[in-house]
């Protein structure tokens, strides 16, 4: 294991000091077995105002250190879209674990070249897709697979902000990956993989900003067996985030929230609904922690990735991304 061994107490290594790398790392302070040792920006006066904030101990204004640090086992990544292939692959070269934020990469073939590098490195490597890790999400996907509502026949999901986003904004700059889809999209169709696996076939149409990125995208995914899902993102118009399952035998209703959900109901054929809550105990429903604890209890194992959210799930999900965009006609610099 990069590092030396894992003990009980994971050492967490942030790379990058914006508002989501917050969010988790103020999740991350919480847990007993995980201790965060150094933050790394590319301007050392980012990394010190965040590591005083947190109390970490080491901060760097520069990433190779933070991935060339011994005393760090695992590193989170949480820099814009367009920086996680390089950010990423350091740490991985460096003999770091990684936990990388989504969407994994720009598109596919970055995508492959950091599960490539992972591989031959023998490291660790997960998407931080938190939706998979949360436990509501994960009885619902079970319920699914057991058969509870008989073969899915349609998915319907959305996730929209209203904005409004100004062009200089991340979301809508070209450089940095932005848009709809890769921010937001990337939960709609990670959530119809989750349940669907890969479709068979995208088609999609979009709403472009004048720089070139989807204000709002809407997918229909199908697949083999007959399956159909319909997909919607935006950044010019809140949504309910709300997804729908219908099956042979019944459907799933999620009426808020679906990637992280304080309830959702069962509704199977010849029987009364049934409304599964989110469990109090497990925290916040808007936690990172179980995404974190995944990724402890696969270091600890000797896994190098984990079941919850497989990196050949990943890069499938990588794979319709690309499709959508190549229907809707967004590239990004460089491709």
């Amino acid at each position: 294991m990069g590092g030396g061994a894992v003990g009980e107490r994971v050492r967490w290594g942030i790379l990058a000091t914006g508002g989501i790398a917050a969010t988790f790392t103020a999740d991350l302070v919480d847990l007993p077995d995980a201790e965060v040792v150094a933050v790394a920006s590319r301007r050392a006066d980012s990394a010190e105002a965040f590591a005083e904030r947190f109390g970490i101990a080491r901060a760097y204004g520069d990433w190779a250190s933070l991935a060339a640090d011994e005393d760090v086992d695992v590193v989170y990544v949480a820099t814009p879209h367009s920086a996680h292939r390089a950010a990423a692959g350091l740490c991985l070269e460096g003999g770091r674990h990684v936990l990388l934020e989504k969407p994994f990469t720009l598109n596919a073939r970055e995508a492959e070249e950091l599960v490539g590098l992972a591989r031959r490195h023998d490291r660790f490597l997960m998407e931080a897709m938190w939706m998979h890790c949360n436990p509501l999400v994960r009885r619902l996907a079970g319920l699914v697979r057991d058969g509870a509502i008989g073969e899915v026949r349609t998915l319907q999901a959305d996730f929209g902000l209203a904005g409004s986003f100004p062009p200089s904004h991340r979301l809508r700059d070209p450089a940095q990956g932005g848009g709809a889809l890769l921010d937001l999209g990337v939960y709609p169709v990670s959530f119809a993989h989750l349940l669907l696996g890969e479709p068979a076939d995208v088609t999609a149409r979009a709403t472009l900003s004048d720089e070139g990125v989807d204000l709002q995208t809407g997918a229909l995914l199908s697949w083999d067996n007959g399956a159909l899902a319909q997909l919607h993102c935006s950044i010019v118009g809140s949504t309910s985030t709300s997804a729908y399952i219908t099956g042979s035998k019944g459907r799933i209703d999620v009426p808020y929230g679906f990637f992280f959900p304080d309830h959702f109901v069962l509704h199977r054929d010849g029987r009364e609904p049934e409304t599964f809550k989110a469990d109090p105990a497990a925290g916040p429903r808007n936690s990172l922690k179980h995404e974190a604890l995944e990724v402890m209890r696969a270091l600890r194992a000797g896994e190098t990735e984990s079941p919850l959210v497989p990196l050949d799930g990943t890069l499938a999900v990588m794979r319709t991304l690309d499709a959508i965009r190549s229907r809707i006609g967004v590239r990004y610099p460089g491709e």
